[in-house]
């Protein structure tokens, strides 16, 4: 039997998963249904590797289409659900979000992550913090597993604060993106936990960035803290992508993170471009 998350990230040396994000749901109807079909195909041949899927909601403010339903309605029983995860950001109403968990439940998905959402763009939050609305999915479920949210790159005192709090009301966090052009952070967040004996396991985040084009880098940077300068640098050397992500997964490693989801993978190529990431890295799945 296939282990869940939370049992994964408590039990593995290092869990890597793969963060997908569905079509957004202004598409027309054969563009959305053409980037369905290949975010099943990735989905499918992900999990049936073993790999984690973490799927987003609402991503960077834009509307998406409702990943739950999509994944009940086309996926089948041969998708182990256990390696699903799906996201909910609370820029819904409540109503939908009781009902998103619910349905998650229902459908066999044992986690979920819960986050706030960007604040600047898109629809407004129906809480004002995640937690508020963990609280609220607590409070009815005790079954699911919540995962919440910490940026490495703040203050680490405060942010193990915010973990280690009663009120957090979850079992697991993920990370903002961090990268080995900027570690000191994130190495200085790790050492407070540790110091303090969080318990919390985390995902940090990494980015899959496909090229140092000048143009997508300051926007992806309004979004997400983006090192320009060091991945110009590296990508003028010669590296390539897949180099790029494994170096930062290792350098992470070596100041004690275990465990990592690697966001921006081409839905049409995920699993290729995972596997050959991993290899890098040292590590197989």
């Amino acid at each position: 039997m296939n282990k869940d998350l939370l049992a994964a990230l408590r039990s593995e040396p290092s869990v890597f998963g793969a963060e997908l994000r569905p079509p957004r749901a202004e598409l027309a109807a054969g563009e959305g249904m053409d980037a369905w079909i290949d975010t099943y195909h990735a989905v499918r041949r992900l999990t049936r590797q073993g790999t984690f899927v973490f799927l987003t909601d609402s991503a960077v403010g834009e509307k998406e289409e409702d990943n739950l339903r999509h994944l009940v309605i086309n996926l089948g029983t041969d998708v182990p659900r256990e390696r699903i995860v799906p996201f909910l950001t609370s820029k819904h109403s409540v109503e939908y979000c009781l009902s998103y968990a619910e349905r998650a439940h229902q459908s066999g998905f044992p986690a979920l992550v819960v986050l706030g959402g960007d604040k600047h763009v898109g629809t407004p939050r129906c809480l004002e913090h995640a937690w508020q609305l963990r609280q609220l999915l607590r409070d009815r479920d005790h079954t699911l597993a919540l995962g919440g949210w910490a940026n490495p790159n703040g203050d680490p005192e405060r942010q193990v604060d915010y973990l280690a709090s009663p009120t957090f009301h979850a079992e697991f966090y993920l990370t903002q993106i961090v990268s080995h052009h900027n570690l000191d952070p994130v190495a200085r967040f790790i050492a407070s936990a540790e110091r303090r004996k969080l318990e919390l396991p985390g995902v940090f985040g990494v980015f899959y960035y496909r090229s140092a084009n000048a143009r997508t880098l300051n926007a992806l940077n309004s979004f997400l803290p983006v090192p320009i300068e060091g991945l110009t640098r590296e990508f003028g050397e010669g590296a390539s992508a897949e180099d790029v992500c494994a170096r930062t997964i290792r350098t992470m490693m070596d100041v004690g993170a275990r465990h990592f989801y690697l966001s921006n993978l081409p839905p049409g190529r995920a699993q290729t471009v995972f596997a050959a990431i991993l290899e890098r890295v040292g590590v197989t799945t």
